[in-house]
């Protein structure tokens, strides 16, 4: 059924993922320590300025951790746009887990790993981390406050990996447990619109910015 919205009825959402770092090279887990961005991840952010420079956006929310913030400073600082930070975009705390990388976590938590593997939702990892489903709410409360006071506008959300698959599974649906078939590139732009009655997707993981910026550097 083809939707009917009028633009004063929905806020626009650009939902992006940091840049890369040091340790999503490594496949580190990160979880919520604050991990900066490496040359990589700076030069992404960028591109996803340059990608943004025709579009109109109202306001900037980021993540208060760096790899984030630092992120979202790129698009601000073209748009000559205030930065606000939100601990409640953070990515998923994992506890013990983090600053482990997955073959670390095999090897000393076999069994919490294997619980993190088939997404159980109510699994949480020891050392203060958070539950699916612990995540899911903190996301769902926050996309209803950083969205209603933005009707009729557009805004940019720079986040984390985790944050953006509970936001691709509240627009389209899909359970805590769905195996993920979609893509959480850093610093892919995704797009969401926002009702009272919830998010619904346009579209997700435009990379165009990062692959037409590689072709011309080795043209």
């Amino acid at each position: 059924m083809r939707l009917k919205l009028k633009c004063m009825d929905i806020t626009r959402i650009l939902a992006v993922r940091h840049g890369e770092t040091a340790w999503n090279v490594d496949t580190r887990i990160q979880g919520q320590i604050d991990i900066p961005l490496n040359d990589h991840g700076r030069w992404q952010a960028q591109q996803l300025s340059k990608a943004l420079a025709e579009e109109e956006i109202h306001a900037i929310y980021a993540s208060d951790l760096s790899r984030a913030f630092d992120t979202a400073q790129a698009v601000a600082k073209d748009k000559k746009l205030s930065i606000t930070p939100h601990a409640h975009l953070r990515e998923r705390h994992f506890g013990d887990f983090q600053g482990h990388t997955w073959a670390d976590i095999q090897d000393q938590w076999p069994e919490d790993a294997e619980l993190w593997r088939v997404r159980q939702p109510e699994w949480t990892p020891q050392g203060g981390g958070e539950s699916l489903v612990m995540l899911q709410q903190r996301i769902k409360q926050l996309v209803d406050e950083l969205a209603s006071p933005h009707m009729g506008q557009q805004v940019l959300w720079v986040t984390h990996g985790g944050v953006l698959d509970i936001l691709y599974r509240l627009a389209t649906g899909q359970d805590l447990q769905a195996p993920r078939t979609w893509g959480l590139r850093n610093t892919a732009i995704n797009r969401l619109i926002w009702t009272p009655q919830g998010l619904q997707m346009v579209g997700w993981a435009d990379e165009t910015h990062l692959d037409l910026a590689k072709d011309e550097s080795s043209a």
